[in-house]
């Protein structure tokens, strides 16, 4: 849990209401949304873009965690 709490420190806030919860999320995805903004522009690059979509897809997989982390979190599924 200790190792969680280090790669995904923002998805263990405590959050009391809904409203920090959906910002929390809204947040999330727009960071996502925005890197993979970036990424796609990147990919464009003929050389780097197989190493782009990569680190891309791991990214996107991050954020994803970070999401169902967070919905854990607040359910108190998680400790």
């Amino acid at each position: 849990m200790g190792l969680l709490k280090t790669l995904w420190p923002y998805a263990f806030n405590q959050k009391k209401d809904i409203a920090a919860l959906i910002i929390s999320i809204v947040l999330q995805l727009v960071a996502a949304i925005i890197v993979g903004f970036i990424i796609t522009i990147l990919a464009k690059i003929p050389i780097v873009n197989i190493i782009v979509g990569l680190v891309g897809g791991l990214i996107d997989l991050y954020f994803f965690v970070g999401i169902v982390l967070t919905l854990l979190n607040y359910f108190k599924i998680l400790k």
